[in-house]
C-alpha cells in the first residue's frame, strides 16, 4: 500500500470508529489495520500524554462550571484507549483527577508550582519521548472558537502541530483555519522540556456552542480520532524523511 494510501487508509479507519460509535471491522479490514499500523510501533519515540491541570488545579472554568481539567483527561483517556487499539503503548502523566504535587505541598500554589515541577521530571526521564499536551481554551469574547495546536521550539515540534491541525480541519471541521503557533515561553512546562511537544487547545470553553460539544463524550473521541490519526501518520517526522514542504 503506498504511503499517501496507508495515511488515507488509517484516517478513515479511525473517523469510522468513533462515527460508529464502537470498534467494529469485518476481519480483511481489521488484518489491514493492524498491518498499516504496525509501523506505528517503530518510530523509535515514546508518546506520552499529558492532561493538563487536576486535581484542586481545576483550570480554565467552562460557562456550566466544569472543569478545563475534567475535559483534559476525558480526552486524554480516549487517547489511550484509541492507541491502545492501535497497537501503541503511550504514557500518561495522570489518569485520574489528581495533581502530581510534592505531599509536602500545603498550599495550591505550592502544589501547583510541585505539581509542574514533577511532569517535566516524569517527561525528561523518558528518553526520545514526545509529548502531546492536552488543554481548553477560554477569552473573554465568547464569539471566539476553534481548536488551535501549538509546539514547543523545534521542526520536529512544528511538524507534529502542523499535522494534527491539518487534521482537525479536513476530517473534524472545516471552518477551522487555524494555523499552529509557537507555544509562548510562559507555558512553563514546555520551556523547561527539551523533549519535541505540542500542546492542543481543543476548543473555548467560553463558547456556548463550543462548550457544549466539548462536554460530549462524542466529540471529545473525534477529537482524540484526529489526534491519533496524525501521531499514526508522524512516522516521516522521526525517521528523518520529513520534506521540507512540511513546515
Amino acid at each position: 500500500m503506498k504511503k499517501t494510501a496507508r495515511k488515507k487508509y488509517i484516517a478513515l479507519c479511525l473517523l469510522a470508529a468513533g462515527l460508529l460509535g464502537r470498534f467494529w471491522y469485518s476481519k480483511q479490514a481489521l488484518q489491514k489495520v493492524k498491518e498499516t499500523v504496525s509501523f506505528a510501533q517503530s518510530f523509535g519515540q515514546q508518546l506520552i500524554l499529558d492532561a493538563g491541570h487536576g486535581g484542586e488545579d481545576g483550570g480554565a472554568v467552562s460557562i456550566t462550571g466544569v472543569p478545563e481539567s475534567s475535559i483534559n483527561l476525558s480526552v486524554v483517556l480516549k487517547l489511550d484507549q484509541l492507541l491502545g487499539f492501535c497497537g501503541v503503548s503511550p504514557i500518561l502523566l495522570r489518569d485520574s483527577d489528581i495533581s502530581l504535587h510534592d505531599p509536602q505541598a500545603d498550599t495550591l500554589r505550592k502544589k501547583k508550582v510541585s505539581d509542574l515541577h514533577n511532569r517535566v521530571a516524569a517527561i525528561e526521564s523518558v528518553t526520545d519521548s514526545v509529548v502531546i499536551s492536552i488543554h481548553q481554551n477560554t477569552f473573554s469574547n465568547p464569539a471566539y472558537h476553534g481548536a488551535q495546536v501549538f509546539f514547543r521550539q523545534g521542526a520536529e515540534s512544528q511538524a507534529l502541530a502542523l499535522m494534527v491541525q491539518n487534521t482537525i480541519h479536513e476530517s473534524l471541521d472545516l471552518s477551522n483555519n487555524r494555523t499552529p503557533a509557537k507555544i509562548p515561553d510562559s507555558v512553563y512546562l514546555m520551556k523547561h522540556i527539551t523533549r519535541p511537544a505540542i500542546l492542543v487547545e481543543c476548543g473555548f470553553l467560553s463558547n456556548p456552542e463550543e462548550e457544549a460539544k466539548l462536554r460530549e463524550s462524542s466529540y471529545q473521541t473525534q477529537l482524540a480520532l484526529c489526534v491519533v490519526s496524525a501521531w499514526l501518520n508522524s512516522g516521516e517526522i522521526w525517521t528523518g524523511e520529513m520534506g521540507s514542504g512540511m513546515l
